[in-house]
């Protein structure tokens, strides 16, 4: 069986995984890495929770400490685009963690919060810059970042940058990179303008792909509860009831949504929190701690929200509401069954979402196990002595990031000045001044105290 220390990594590196009590590596990282320390660019078609990010992290933090020279002011030697602010903070942990031992220096950036000490980073130049790409493109259209020294560019996610509206975003940060680079690309699943994006990107790739396209994990074990909608409290409740529902994610398609199933949950004794757009980033990451810290049972979420939950012991994933977009239904599952466990994904379907549970066995080519739960008696009479969450305004859609004319993203409130406020990450956003001064614009919402900047300088 391979191990990290038959891969030719450097001893610094493999000090910091055995500290994290790693020692074989996953079988992306052991097809990755040896190309990647060889300089290929590398297409990896690979689902969360396979490890994809060791992967890229690990022979990237060996080529900058084999090459030690200051950052580029201003820029980067290595930049990585996320599409989530969650997604990009848990990027940024793991160059953090397995680079412990190198002294380089790591940030991150995204939006929905303030641009000074972003700002501050950049000028100082930073080694490993992990990033969303709509506040990238705000710090290079004011000139407060420079890309043309970056030597190493990764692409994580690159469906969910589609599913967000960033393709065209993400075009306009590769017009500020080198033309000499080596590229990283990564994806769940290979829609054809995602393909494309790869074509445009990559030069005579290593292609490494750990599960068939479309396929789902092996080790969910899967099935599908027909239930009305108005049954579907009283049945979330009842799965509670087991005790092996212990850290449960559960989707919604909304905001309101979200928040009311984690009211319904509490109103029936069941601990929860809820993470979307709407949050502040202080409100989502202390969402995610009391997850992962156990202090709450269920975690509700939107998918906008959730591709950057990476929770290893997560035991089920509960899809209140099927996704409208089937892919969806692969990124909801793959939340469970990481680094090797076993998981368990039940999904609800009402009578109208029979048509999306069509598209979603069309996708996953298979047709997944379902018992009927409509019409159930207990269930009946158990919603029937339910009160209605209190304290929650009329529930609206979450409006996902969606192409506009231009290309850029739109998701999110606007003000009279027409900036967003808040509730992710905004390619449009302008900032609201120029110049040296720039202080970026204040966002609205109940702002974090973070700063949506952190280094390990």
């Amino acid at each position: 069986m391979t191990q990290f220390s038959d891969l030719g990594l450097d001893k610094a590196l493999l000090k910091a995984l055995a500290e994290e009590g790693y020692e074989t590596p996953t079988p992306i990282q052991a097809q990755a890495i040896p190309g990647v320390l060889a300089a290929r660019d590398l297409l990896g078609v690979a689902q969360t929770g396979t490890g994809k990010t060791a992967a890229f992290a690990l022979p990237i933090l060996q080529r900058l400490a084999a090459e030690r020279k200051p950052a580029p002011r201003r820029g980067c030697r290595v930049l990585v685009l996320a599409p989530t602010r969650e997604l990009a903070t848990q990027i940024g942990e793991s160059f953090k963690t397995y680079g412990r031992h190198l002294g380089l220096t790591t940030t991150v950036i995204f939006g929905g919060v303030k641009y000074g000490a972003q700002i501050k980073a950049l000028a100082a130049g930073i080694d490993v810059l992990v990033a969303t790409p709509g506040r990238l493109l705000d710090h290079l259209q004011e000139k407060m970042a420079v890309l043309n020294q970056t030597e190493v560019f990764v692409l994580d996610e690159a469906d969910q940058m589609l599913d967000l509206g960033f393709l065209v975003p993400i075009r306009k940060i590769v017009a500020h990179l080198p033309k000499m680079r080596q590229n990283l690309f990564f994806s769940a699943t290979m829609p054809d303008e995602i393909g494309k994006l790869a074509g445009e990107l990559l030069r005579d790739p290593l292609k490494v792909s750990v599960a068939p396209q479309g396929t789902t994990a092996e080790r969910v074990n899967q099935q599908v509860l027909f239930i009305e909608t108005a049954r579907k409290r009283a049945l979330l409740t009842e799965l509670f009831d087991e005790p092996g529902f212990s850290r449960v994610l559960v989707f919604t398609r909304t905001k309101r949504g979200a928040d009311r199933v984690a009211r319904s949950l509490e109103q029936a004794g069941v601990e929860a929190a809820s993470i979307h757009g709407d949050k502040s980033q202080g409100q989502r990451e202390r969402a995610l701690a009391s997850f992962k810290a156990g202090q709450v049972r269920a975690l509700v979420a939107t998918d906008i929200a959730a591709r950057g939950i990476d929770i290893d012991s997560v035991t089920h994933v509960i899809q209140y509401e099927l996704p409208n977009v089937p892919e969806a239904y692969v990124h909801r599952i793959g939340r469970t069954a990481r680094a090797g466990a076993k998981g368990s994904a039940v999904a609800f379907c009402a009578d109208d979402e029979r048509n999306l549970l069509r598209d979603i066995q069309k996708v996953t080519r298979q047709t997944i196990p379902s018992f009927d739960r409509r019409n159930d008696k207990a269930l009946g009479a158990a919603t029937a002595a339910m009160p209605e969450p209190a304290g929650l305004r009329p529930e609206r859609p979450e409006r996902s990031a969606q192409p506009s004319r231009n290309g850029a993203p739109k998701s999110g409130a606007r003000n009279k000045r027409g900036r967003s406020q808040g509730g992710g990450d905004q390619a449009q956003a302008k900032p609201a001044a120029r110049g040296a001064g720039f202080k970026g614009p204040k966002r609205g919402g109940d702002g974090p105290a973070r700063t949506g900047v952190w280094s390990n300088r």
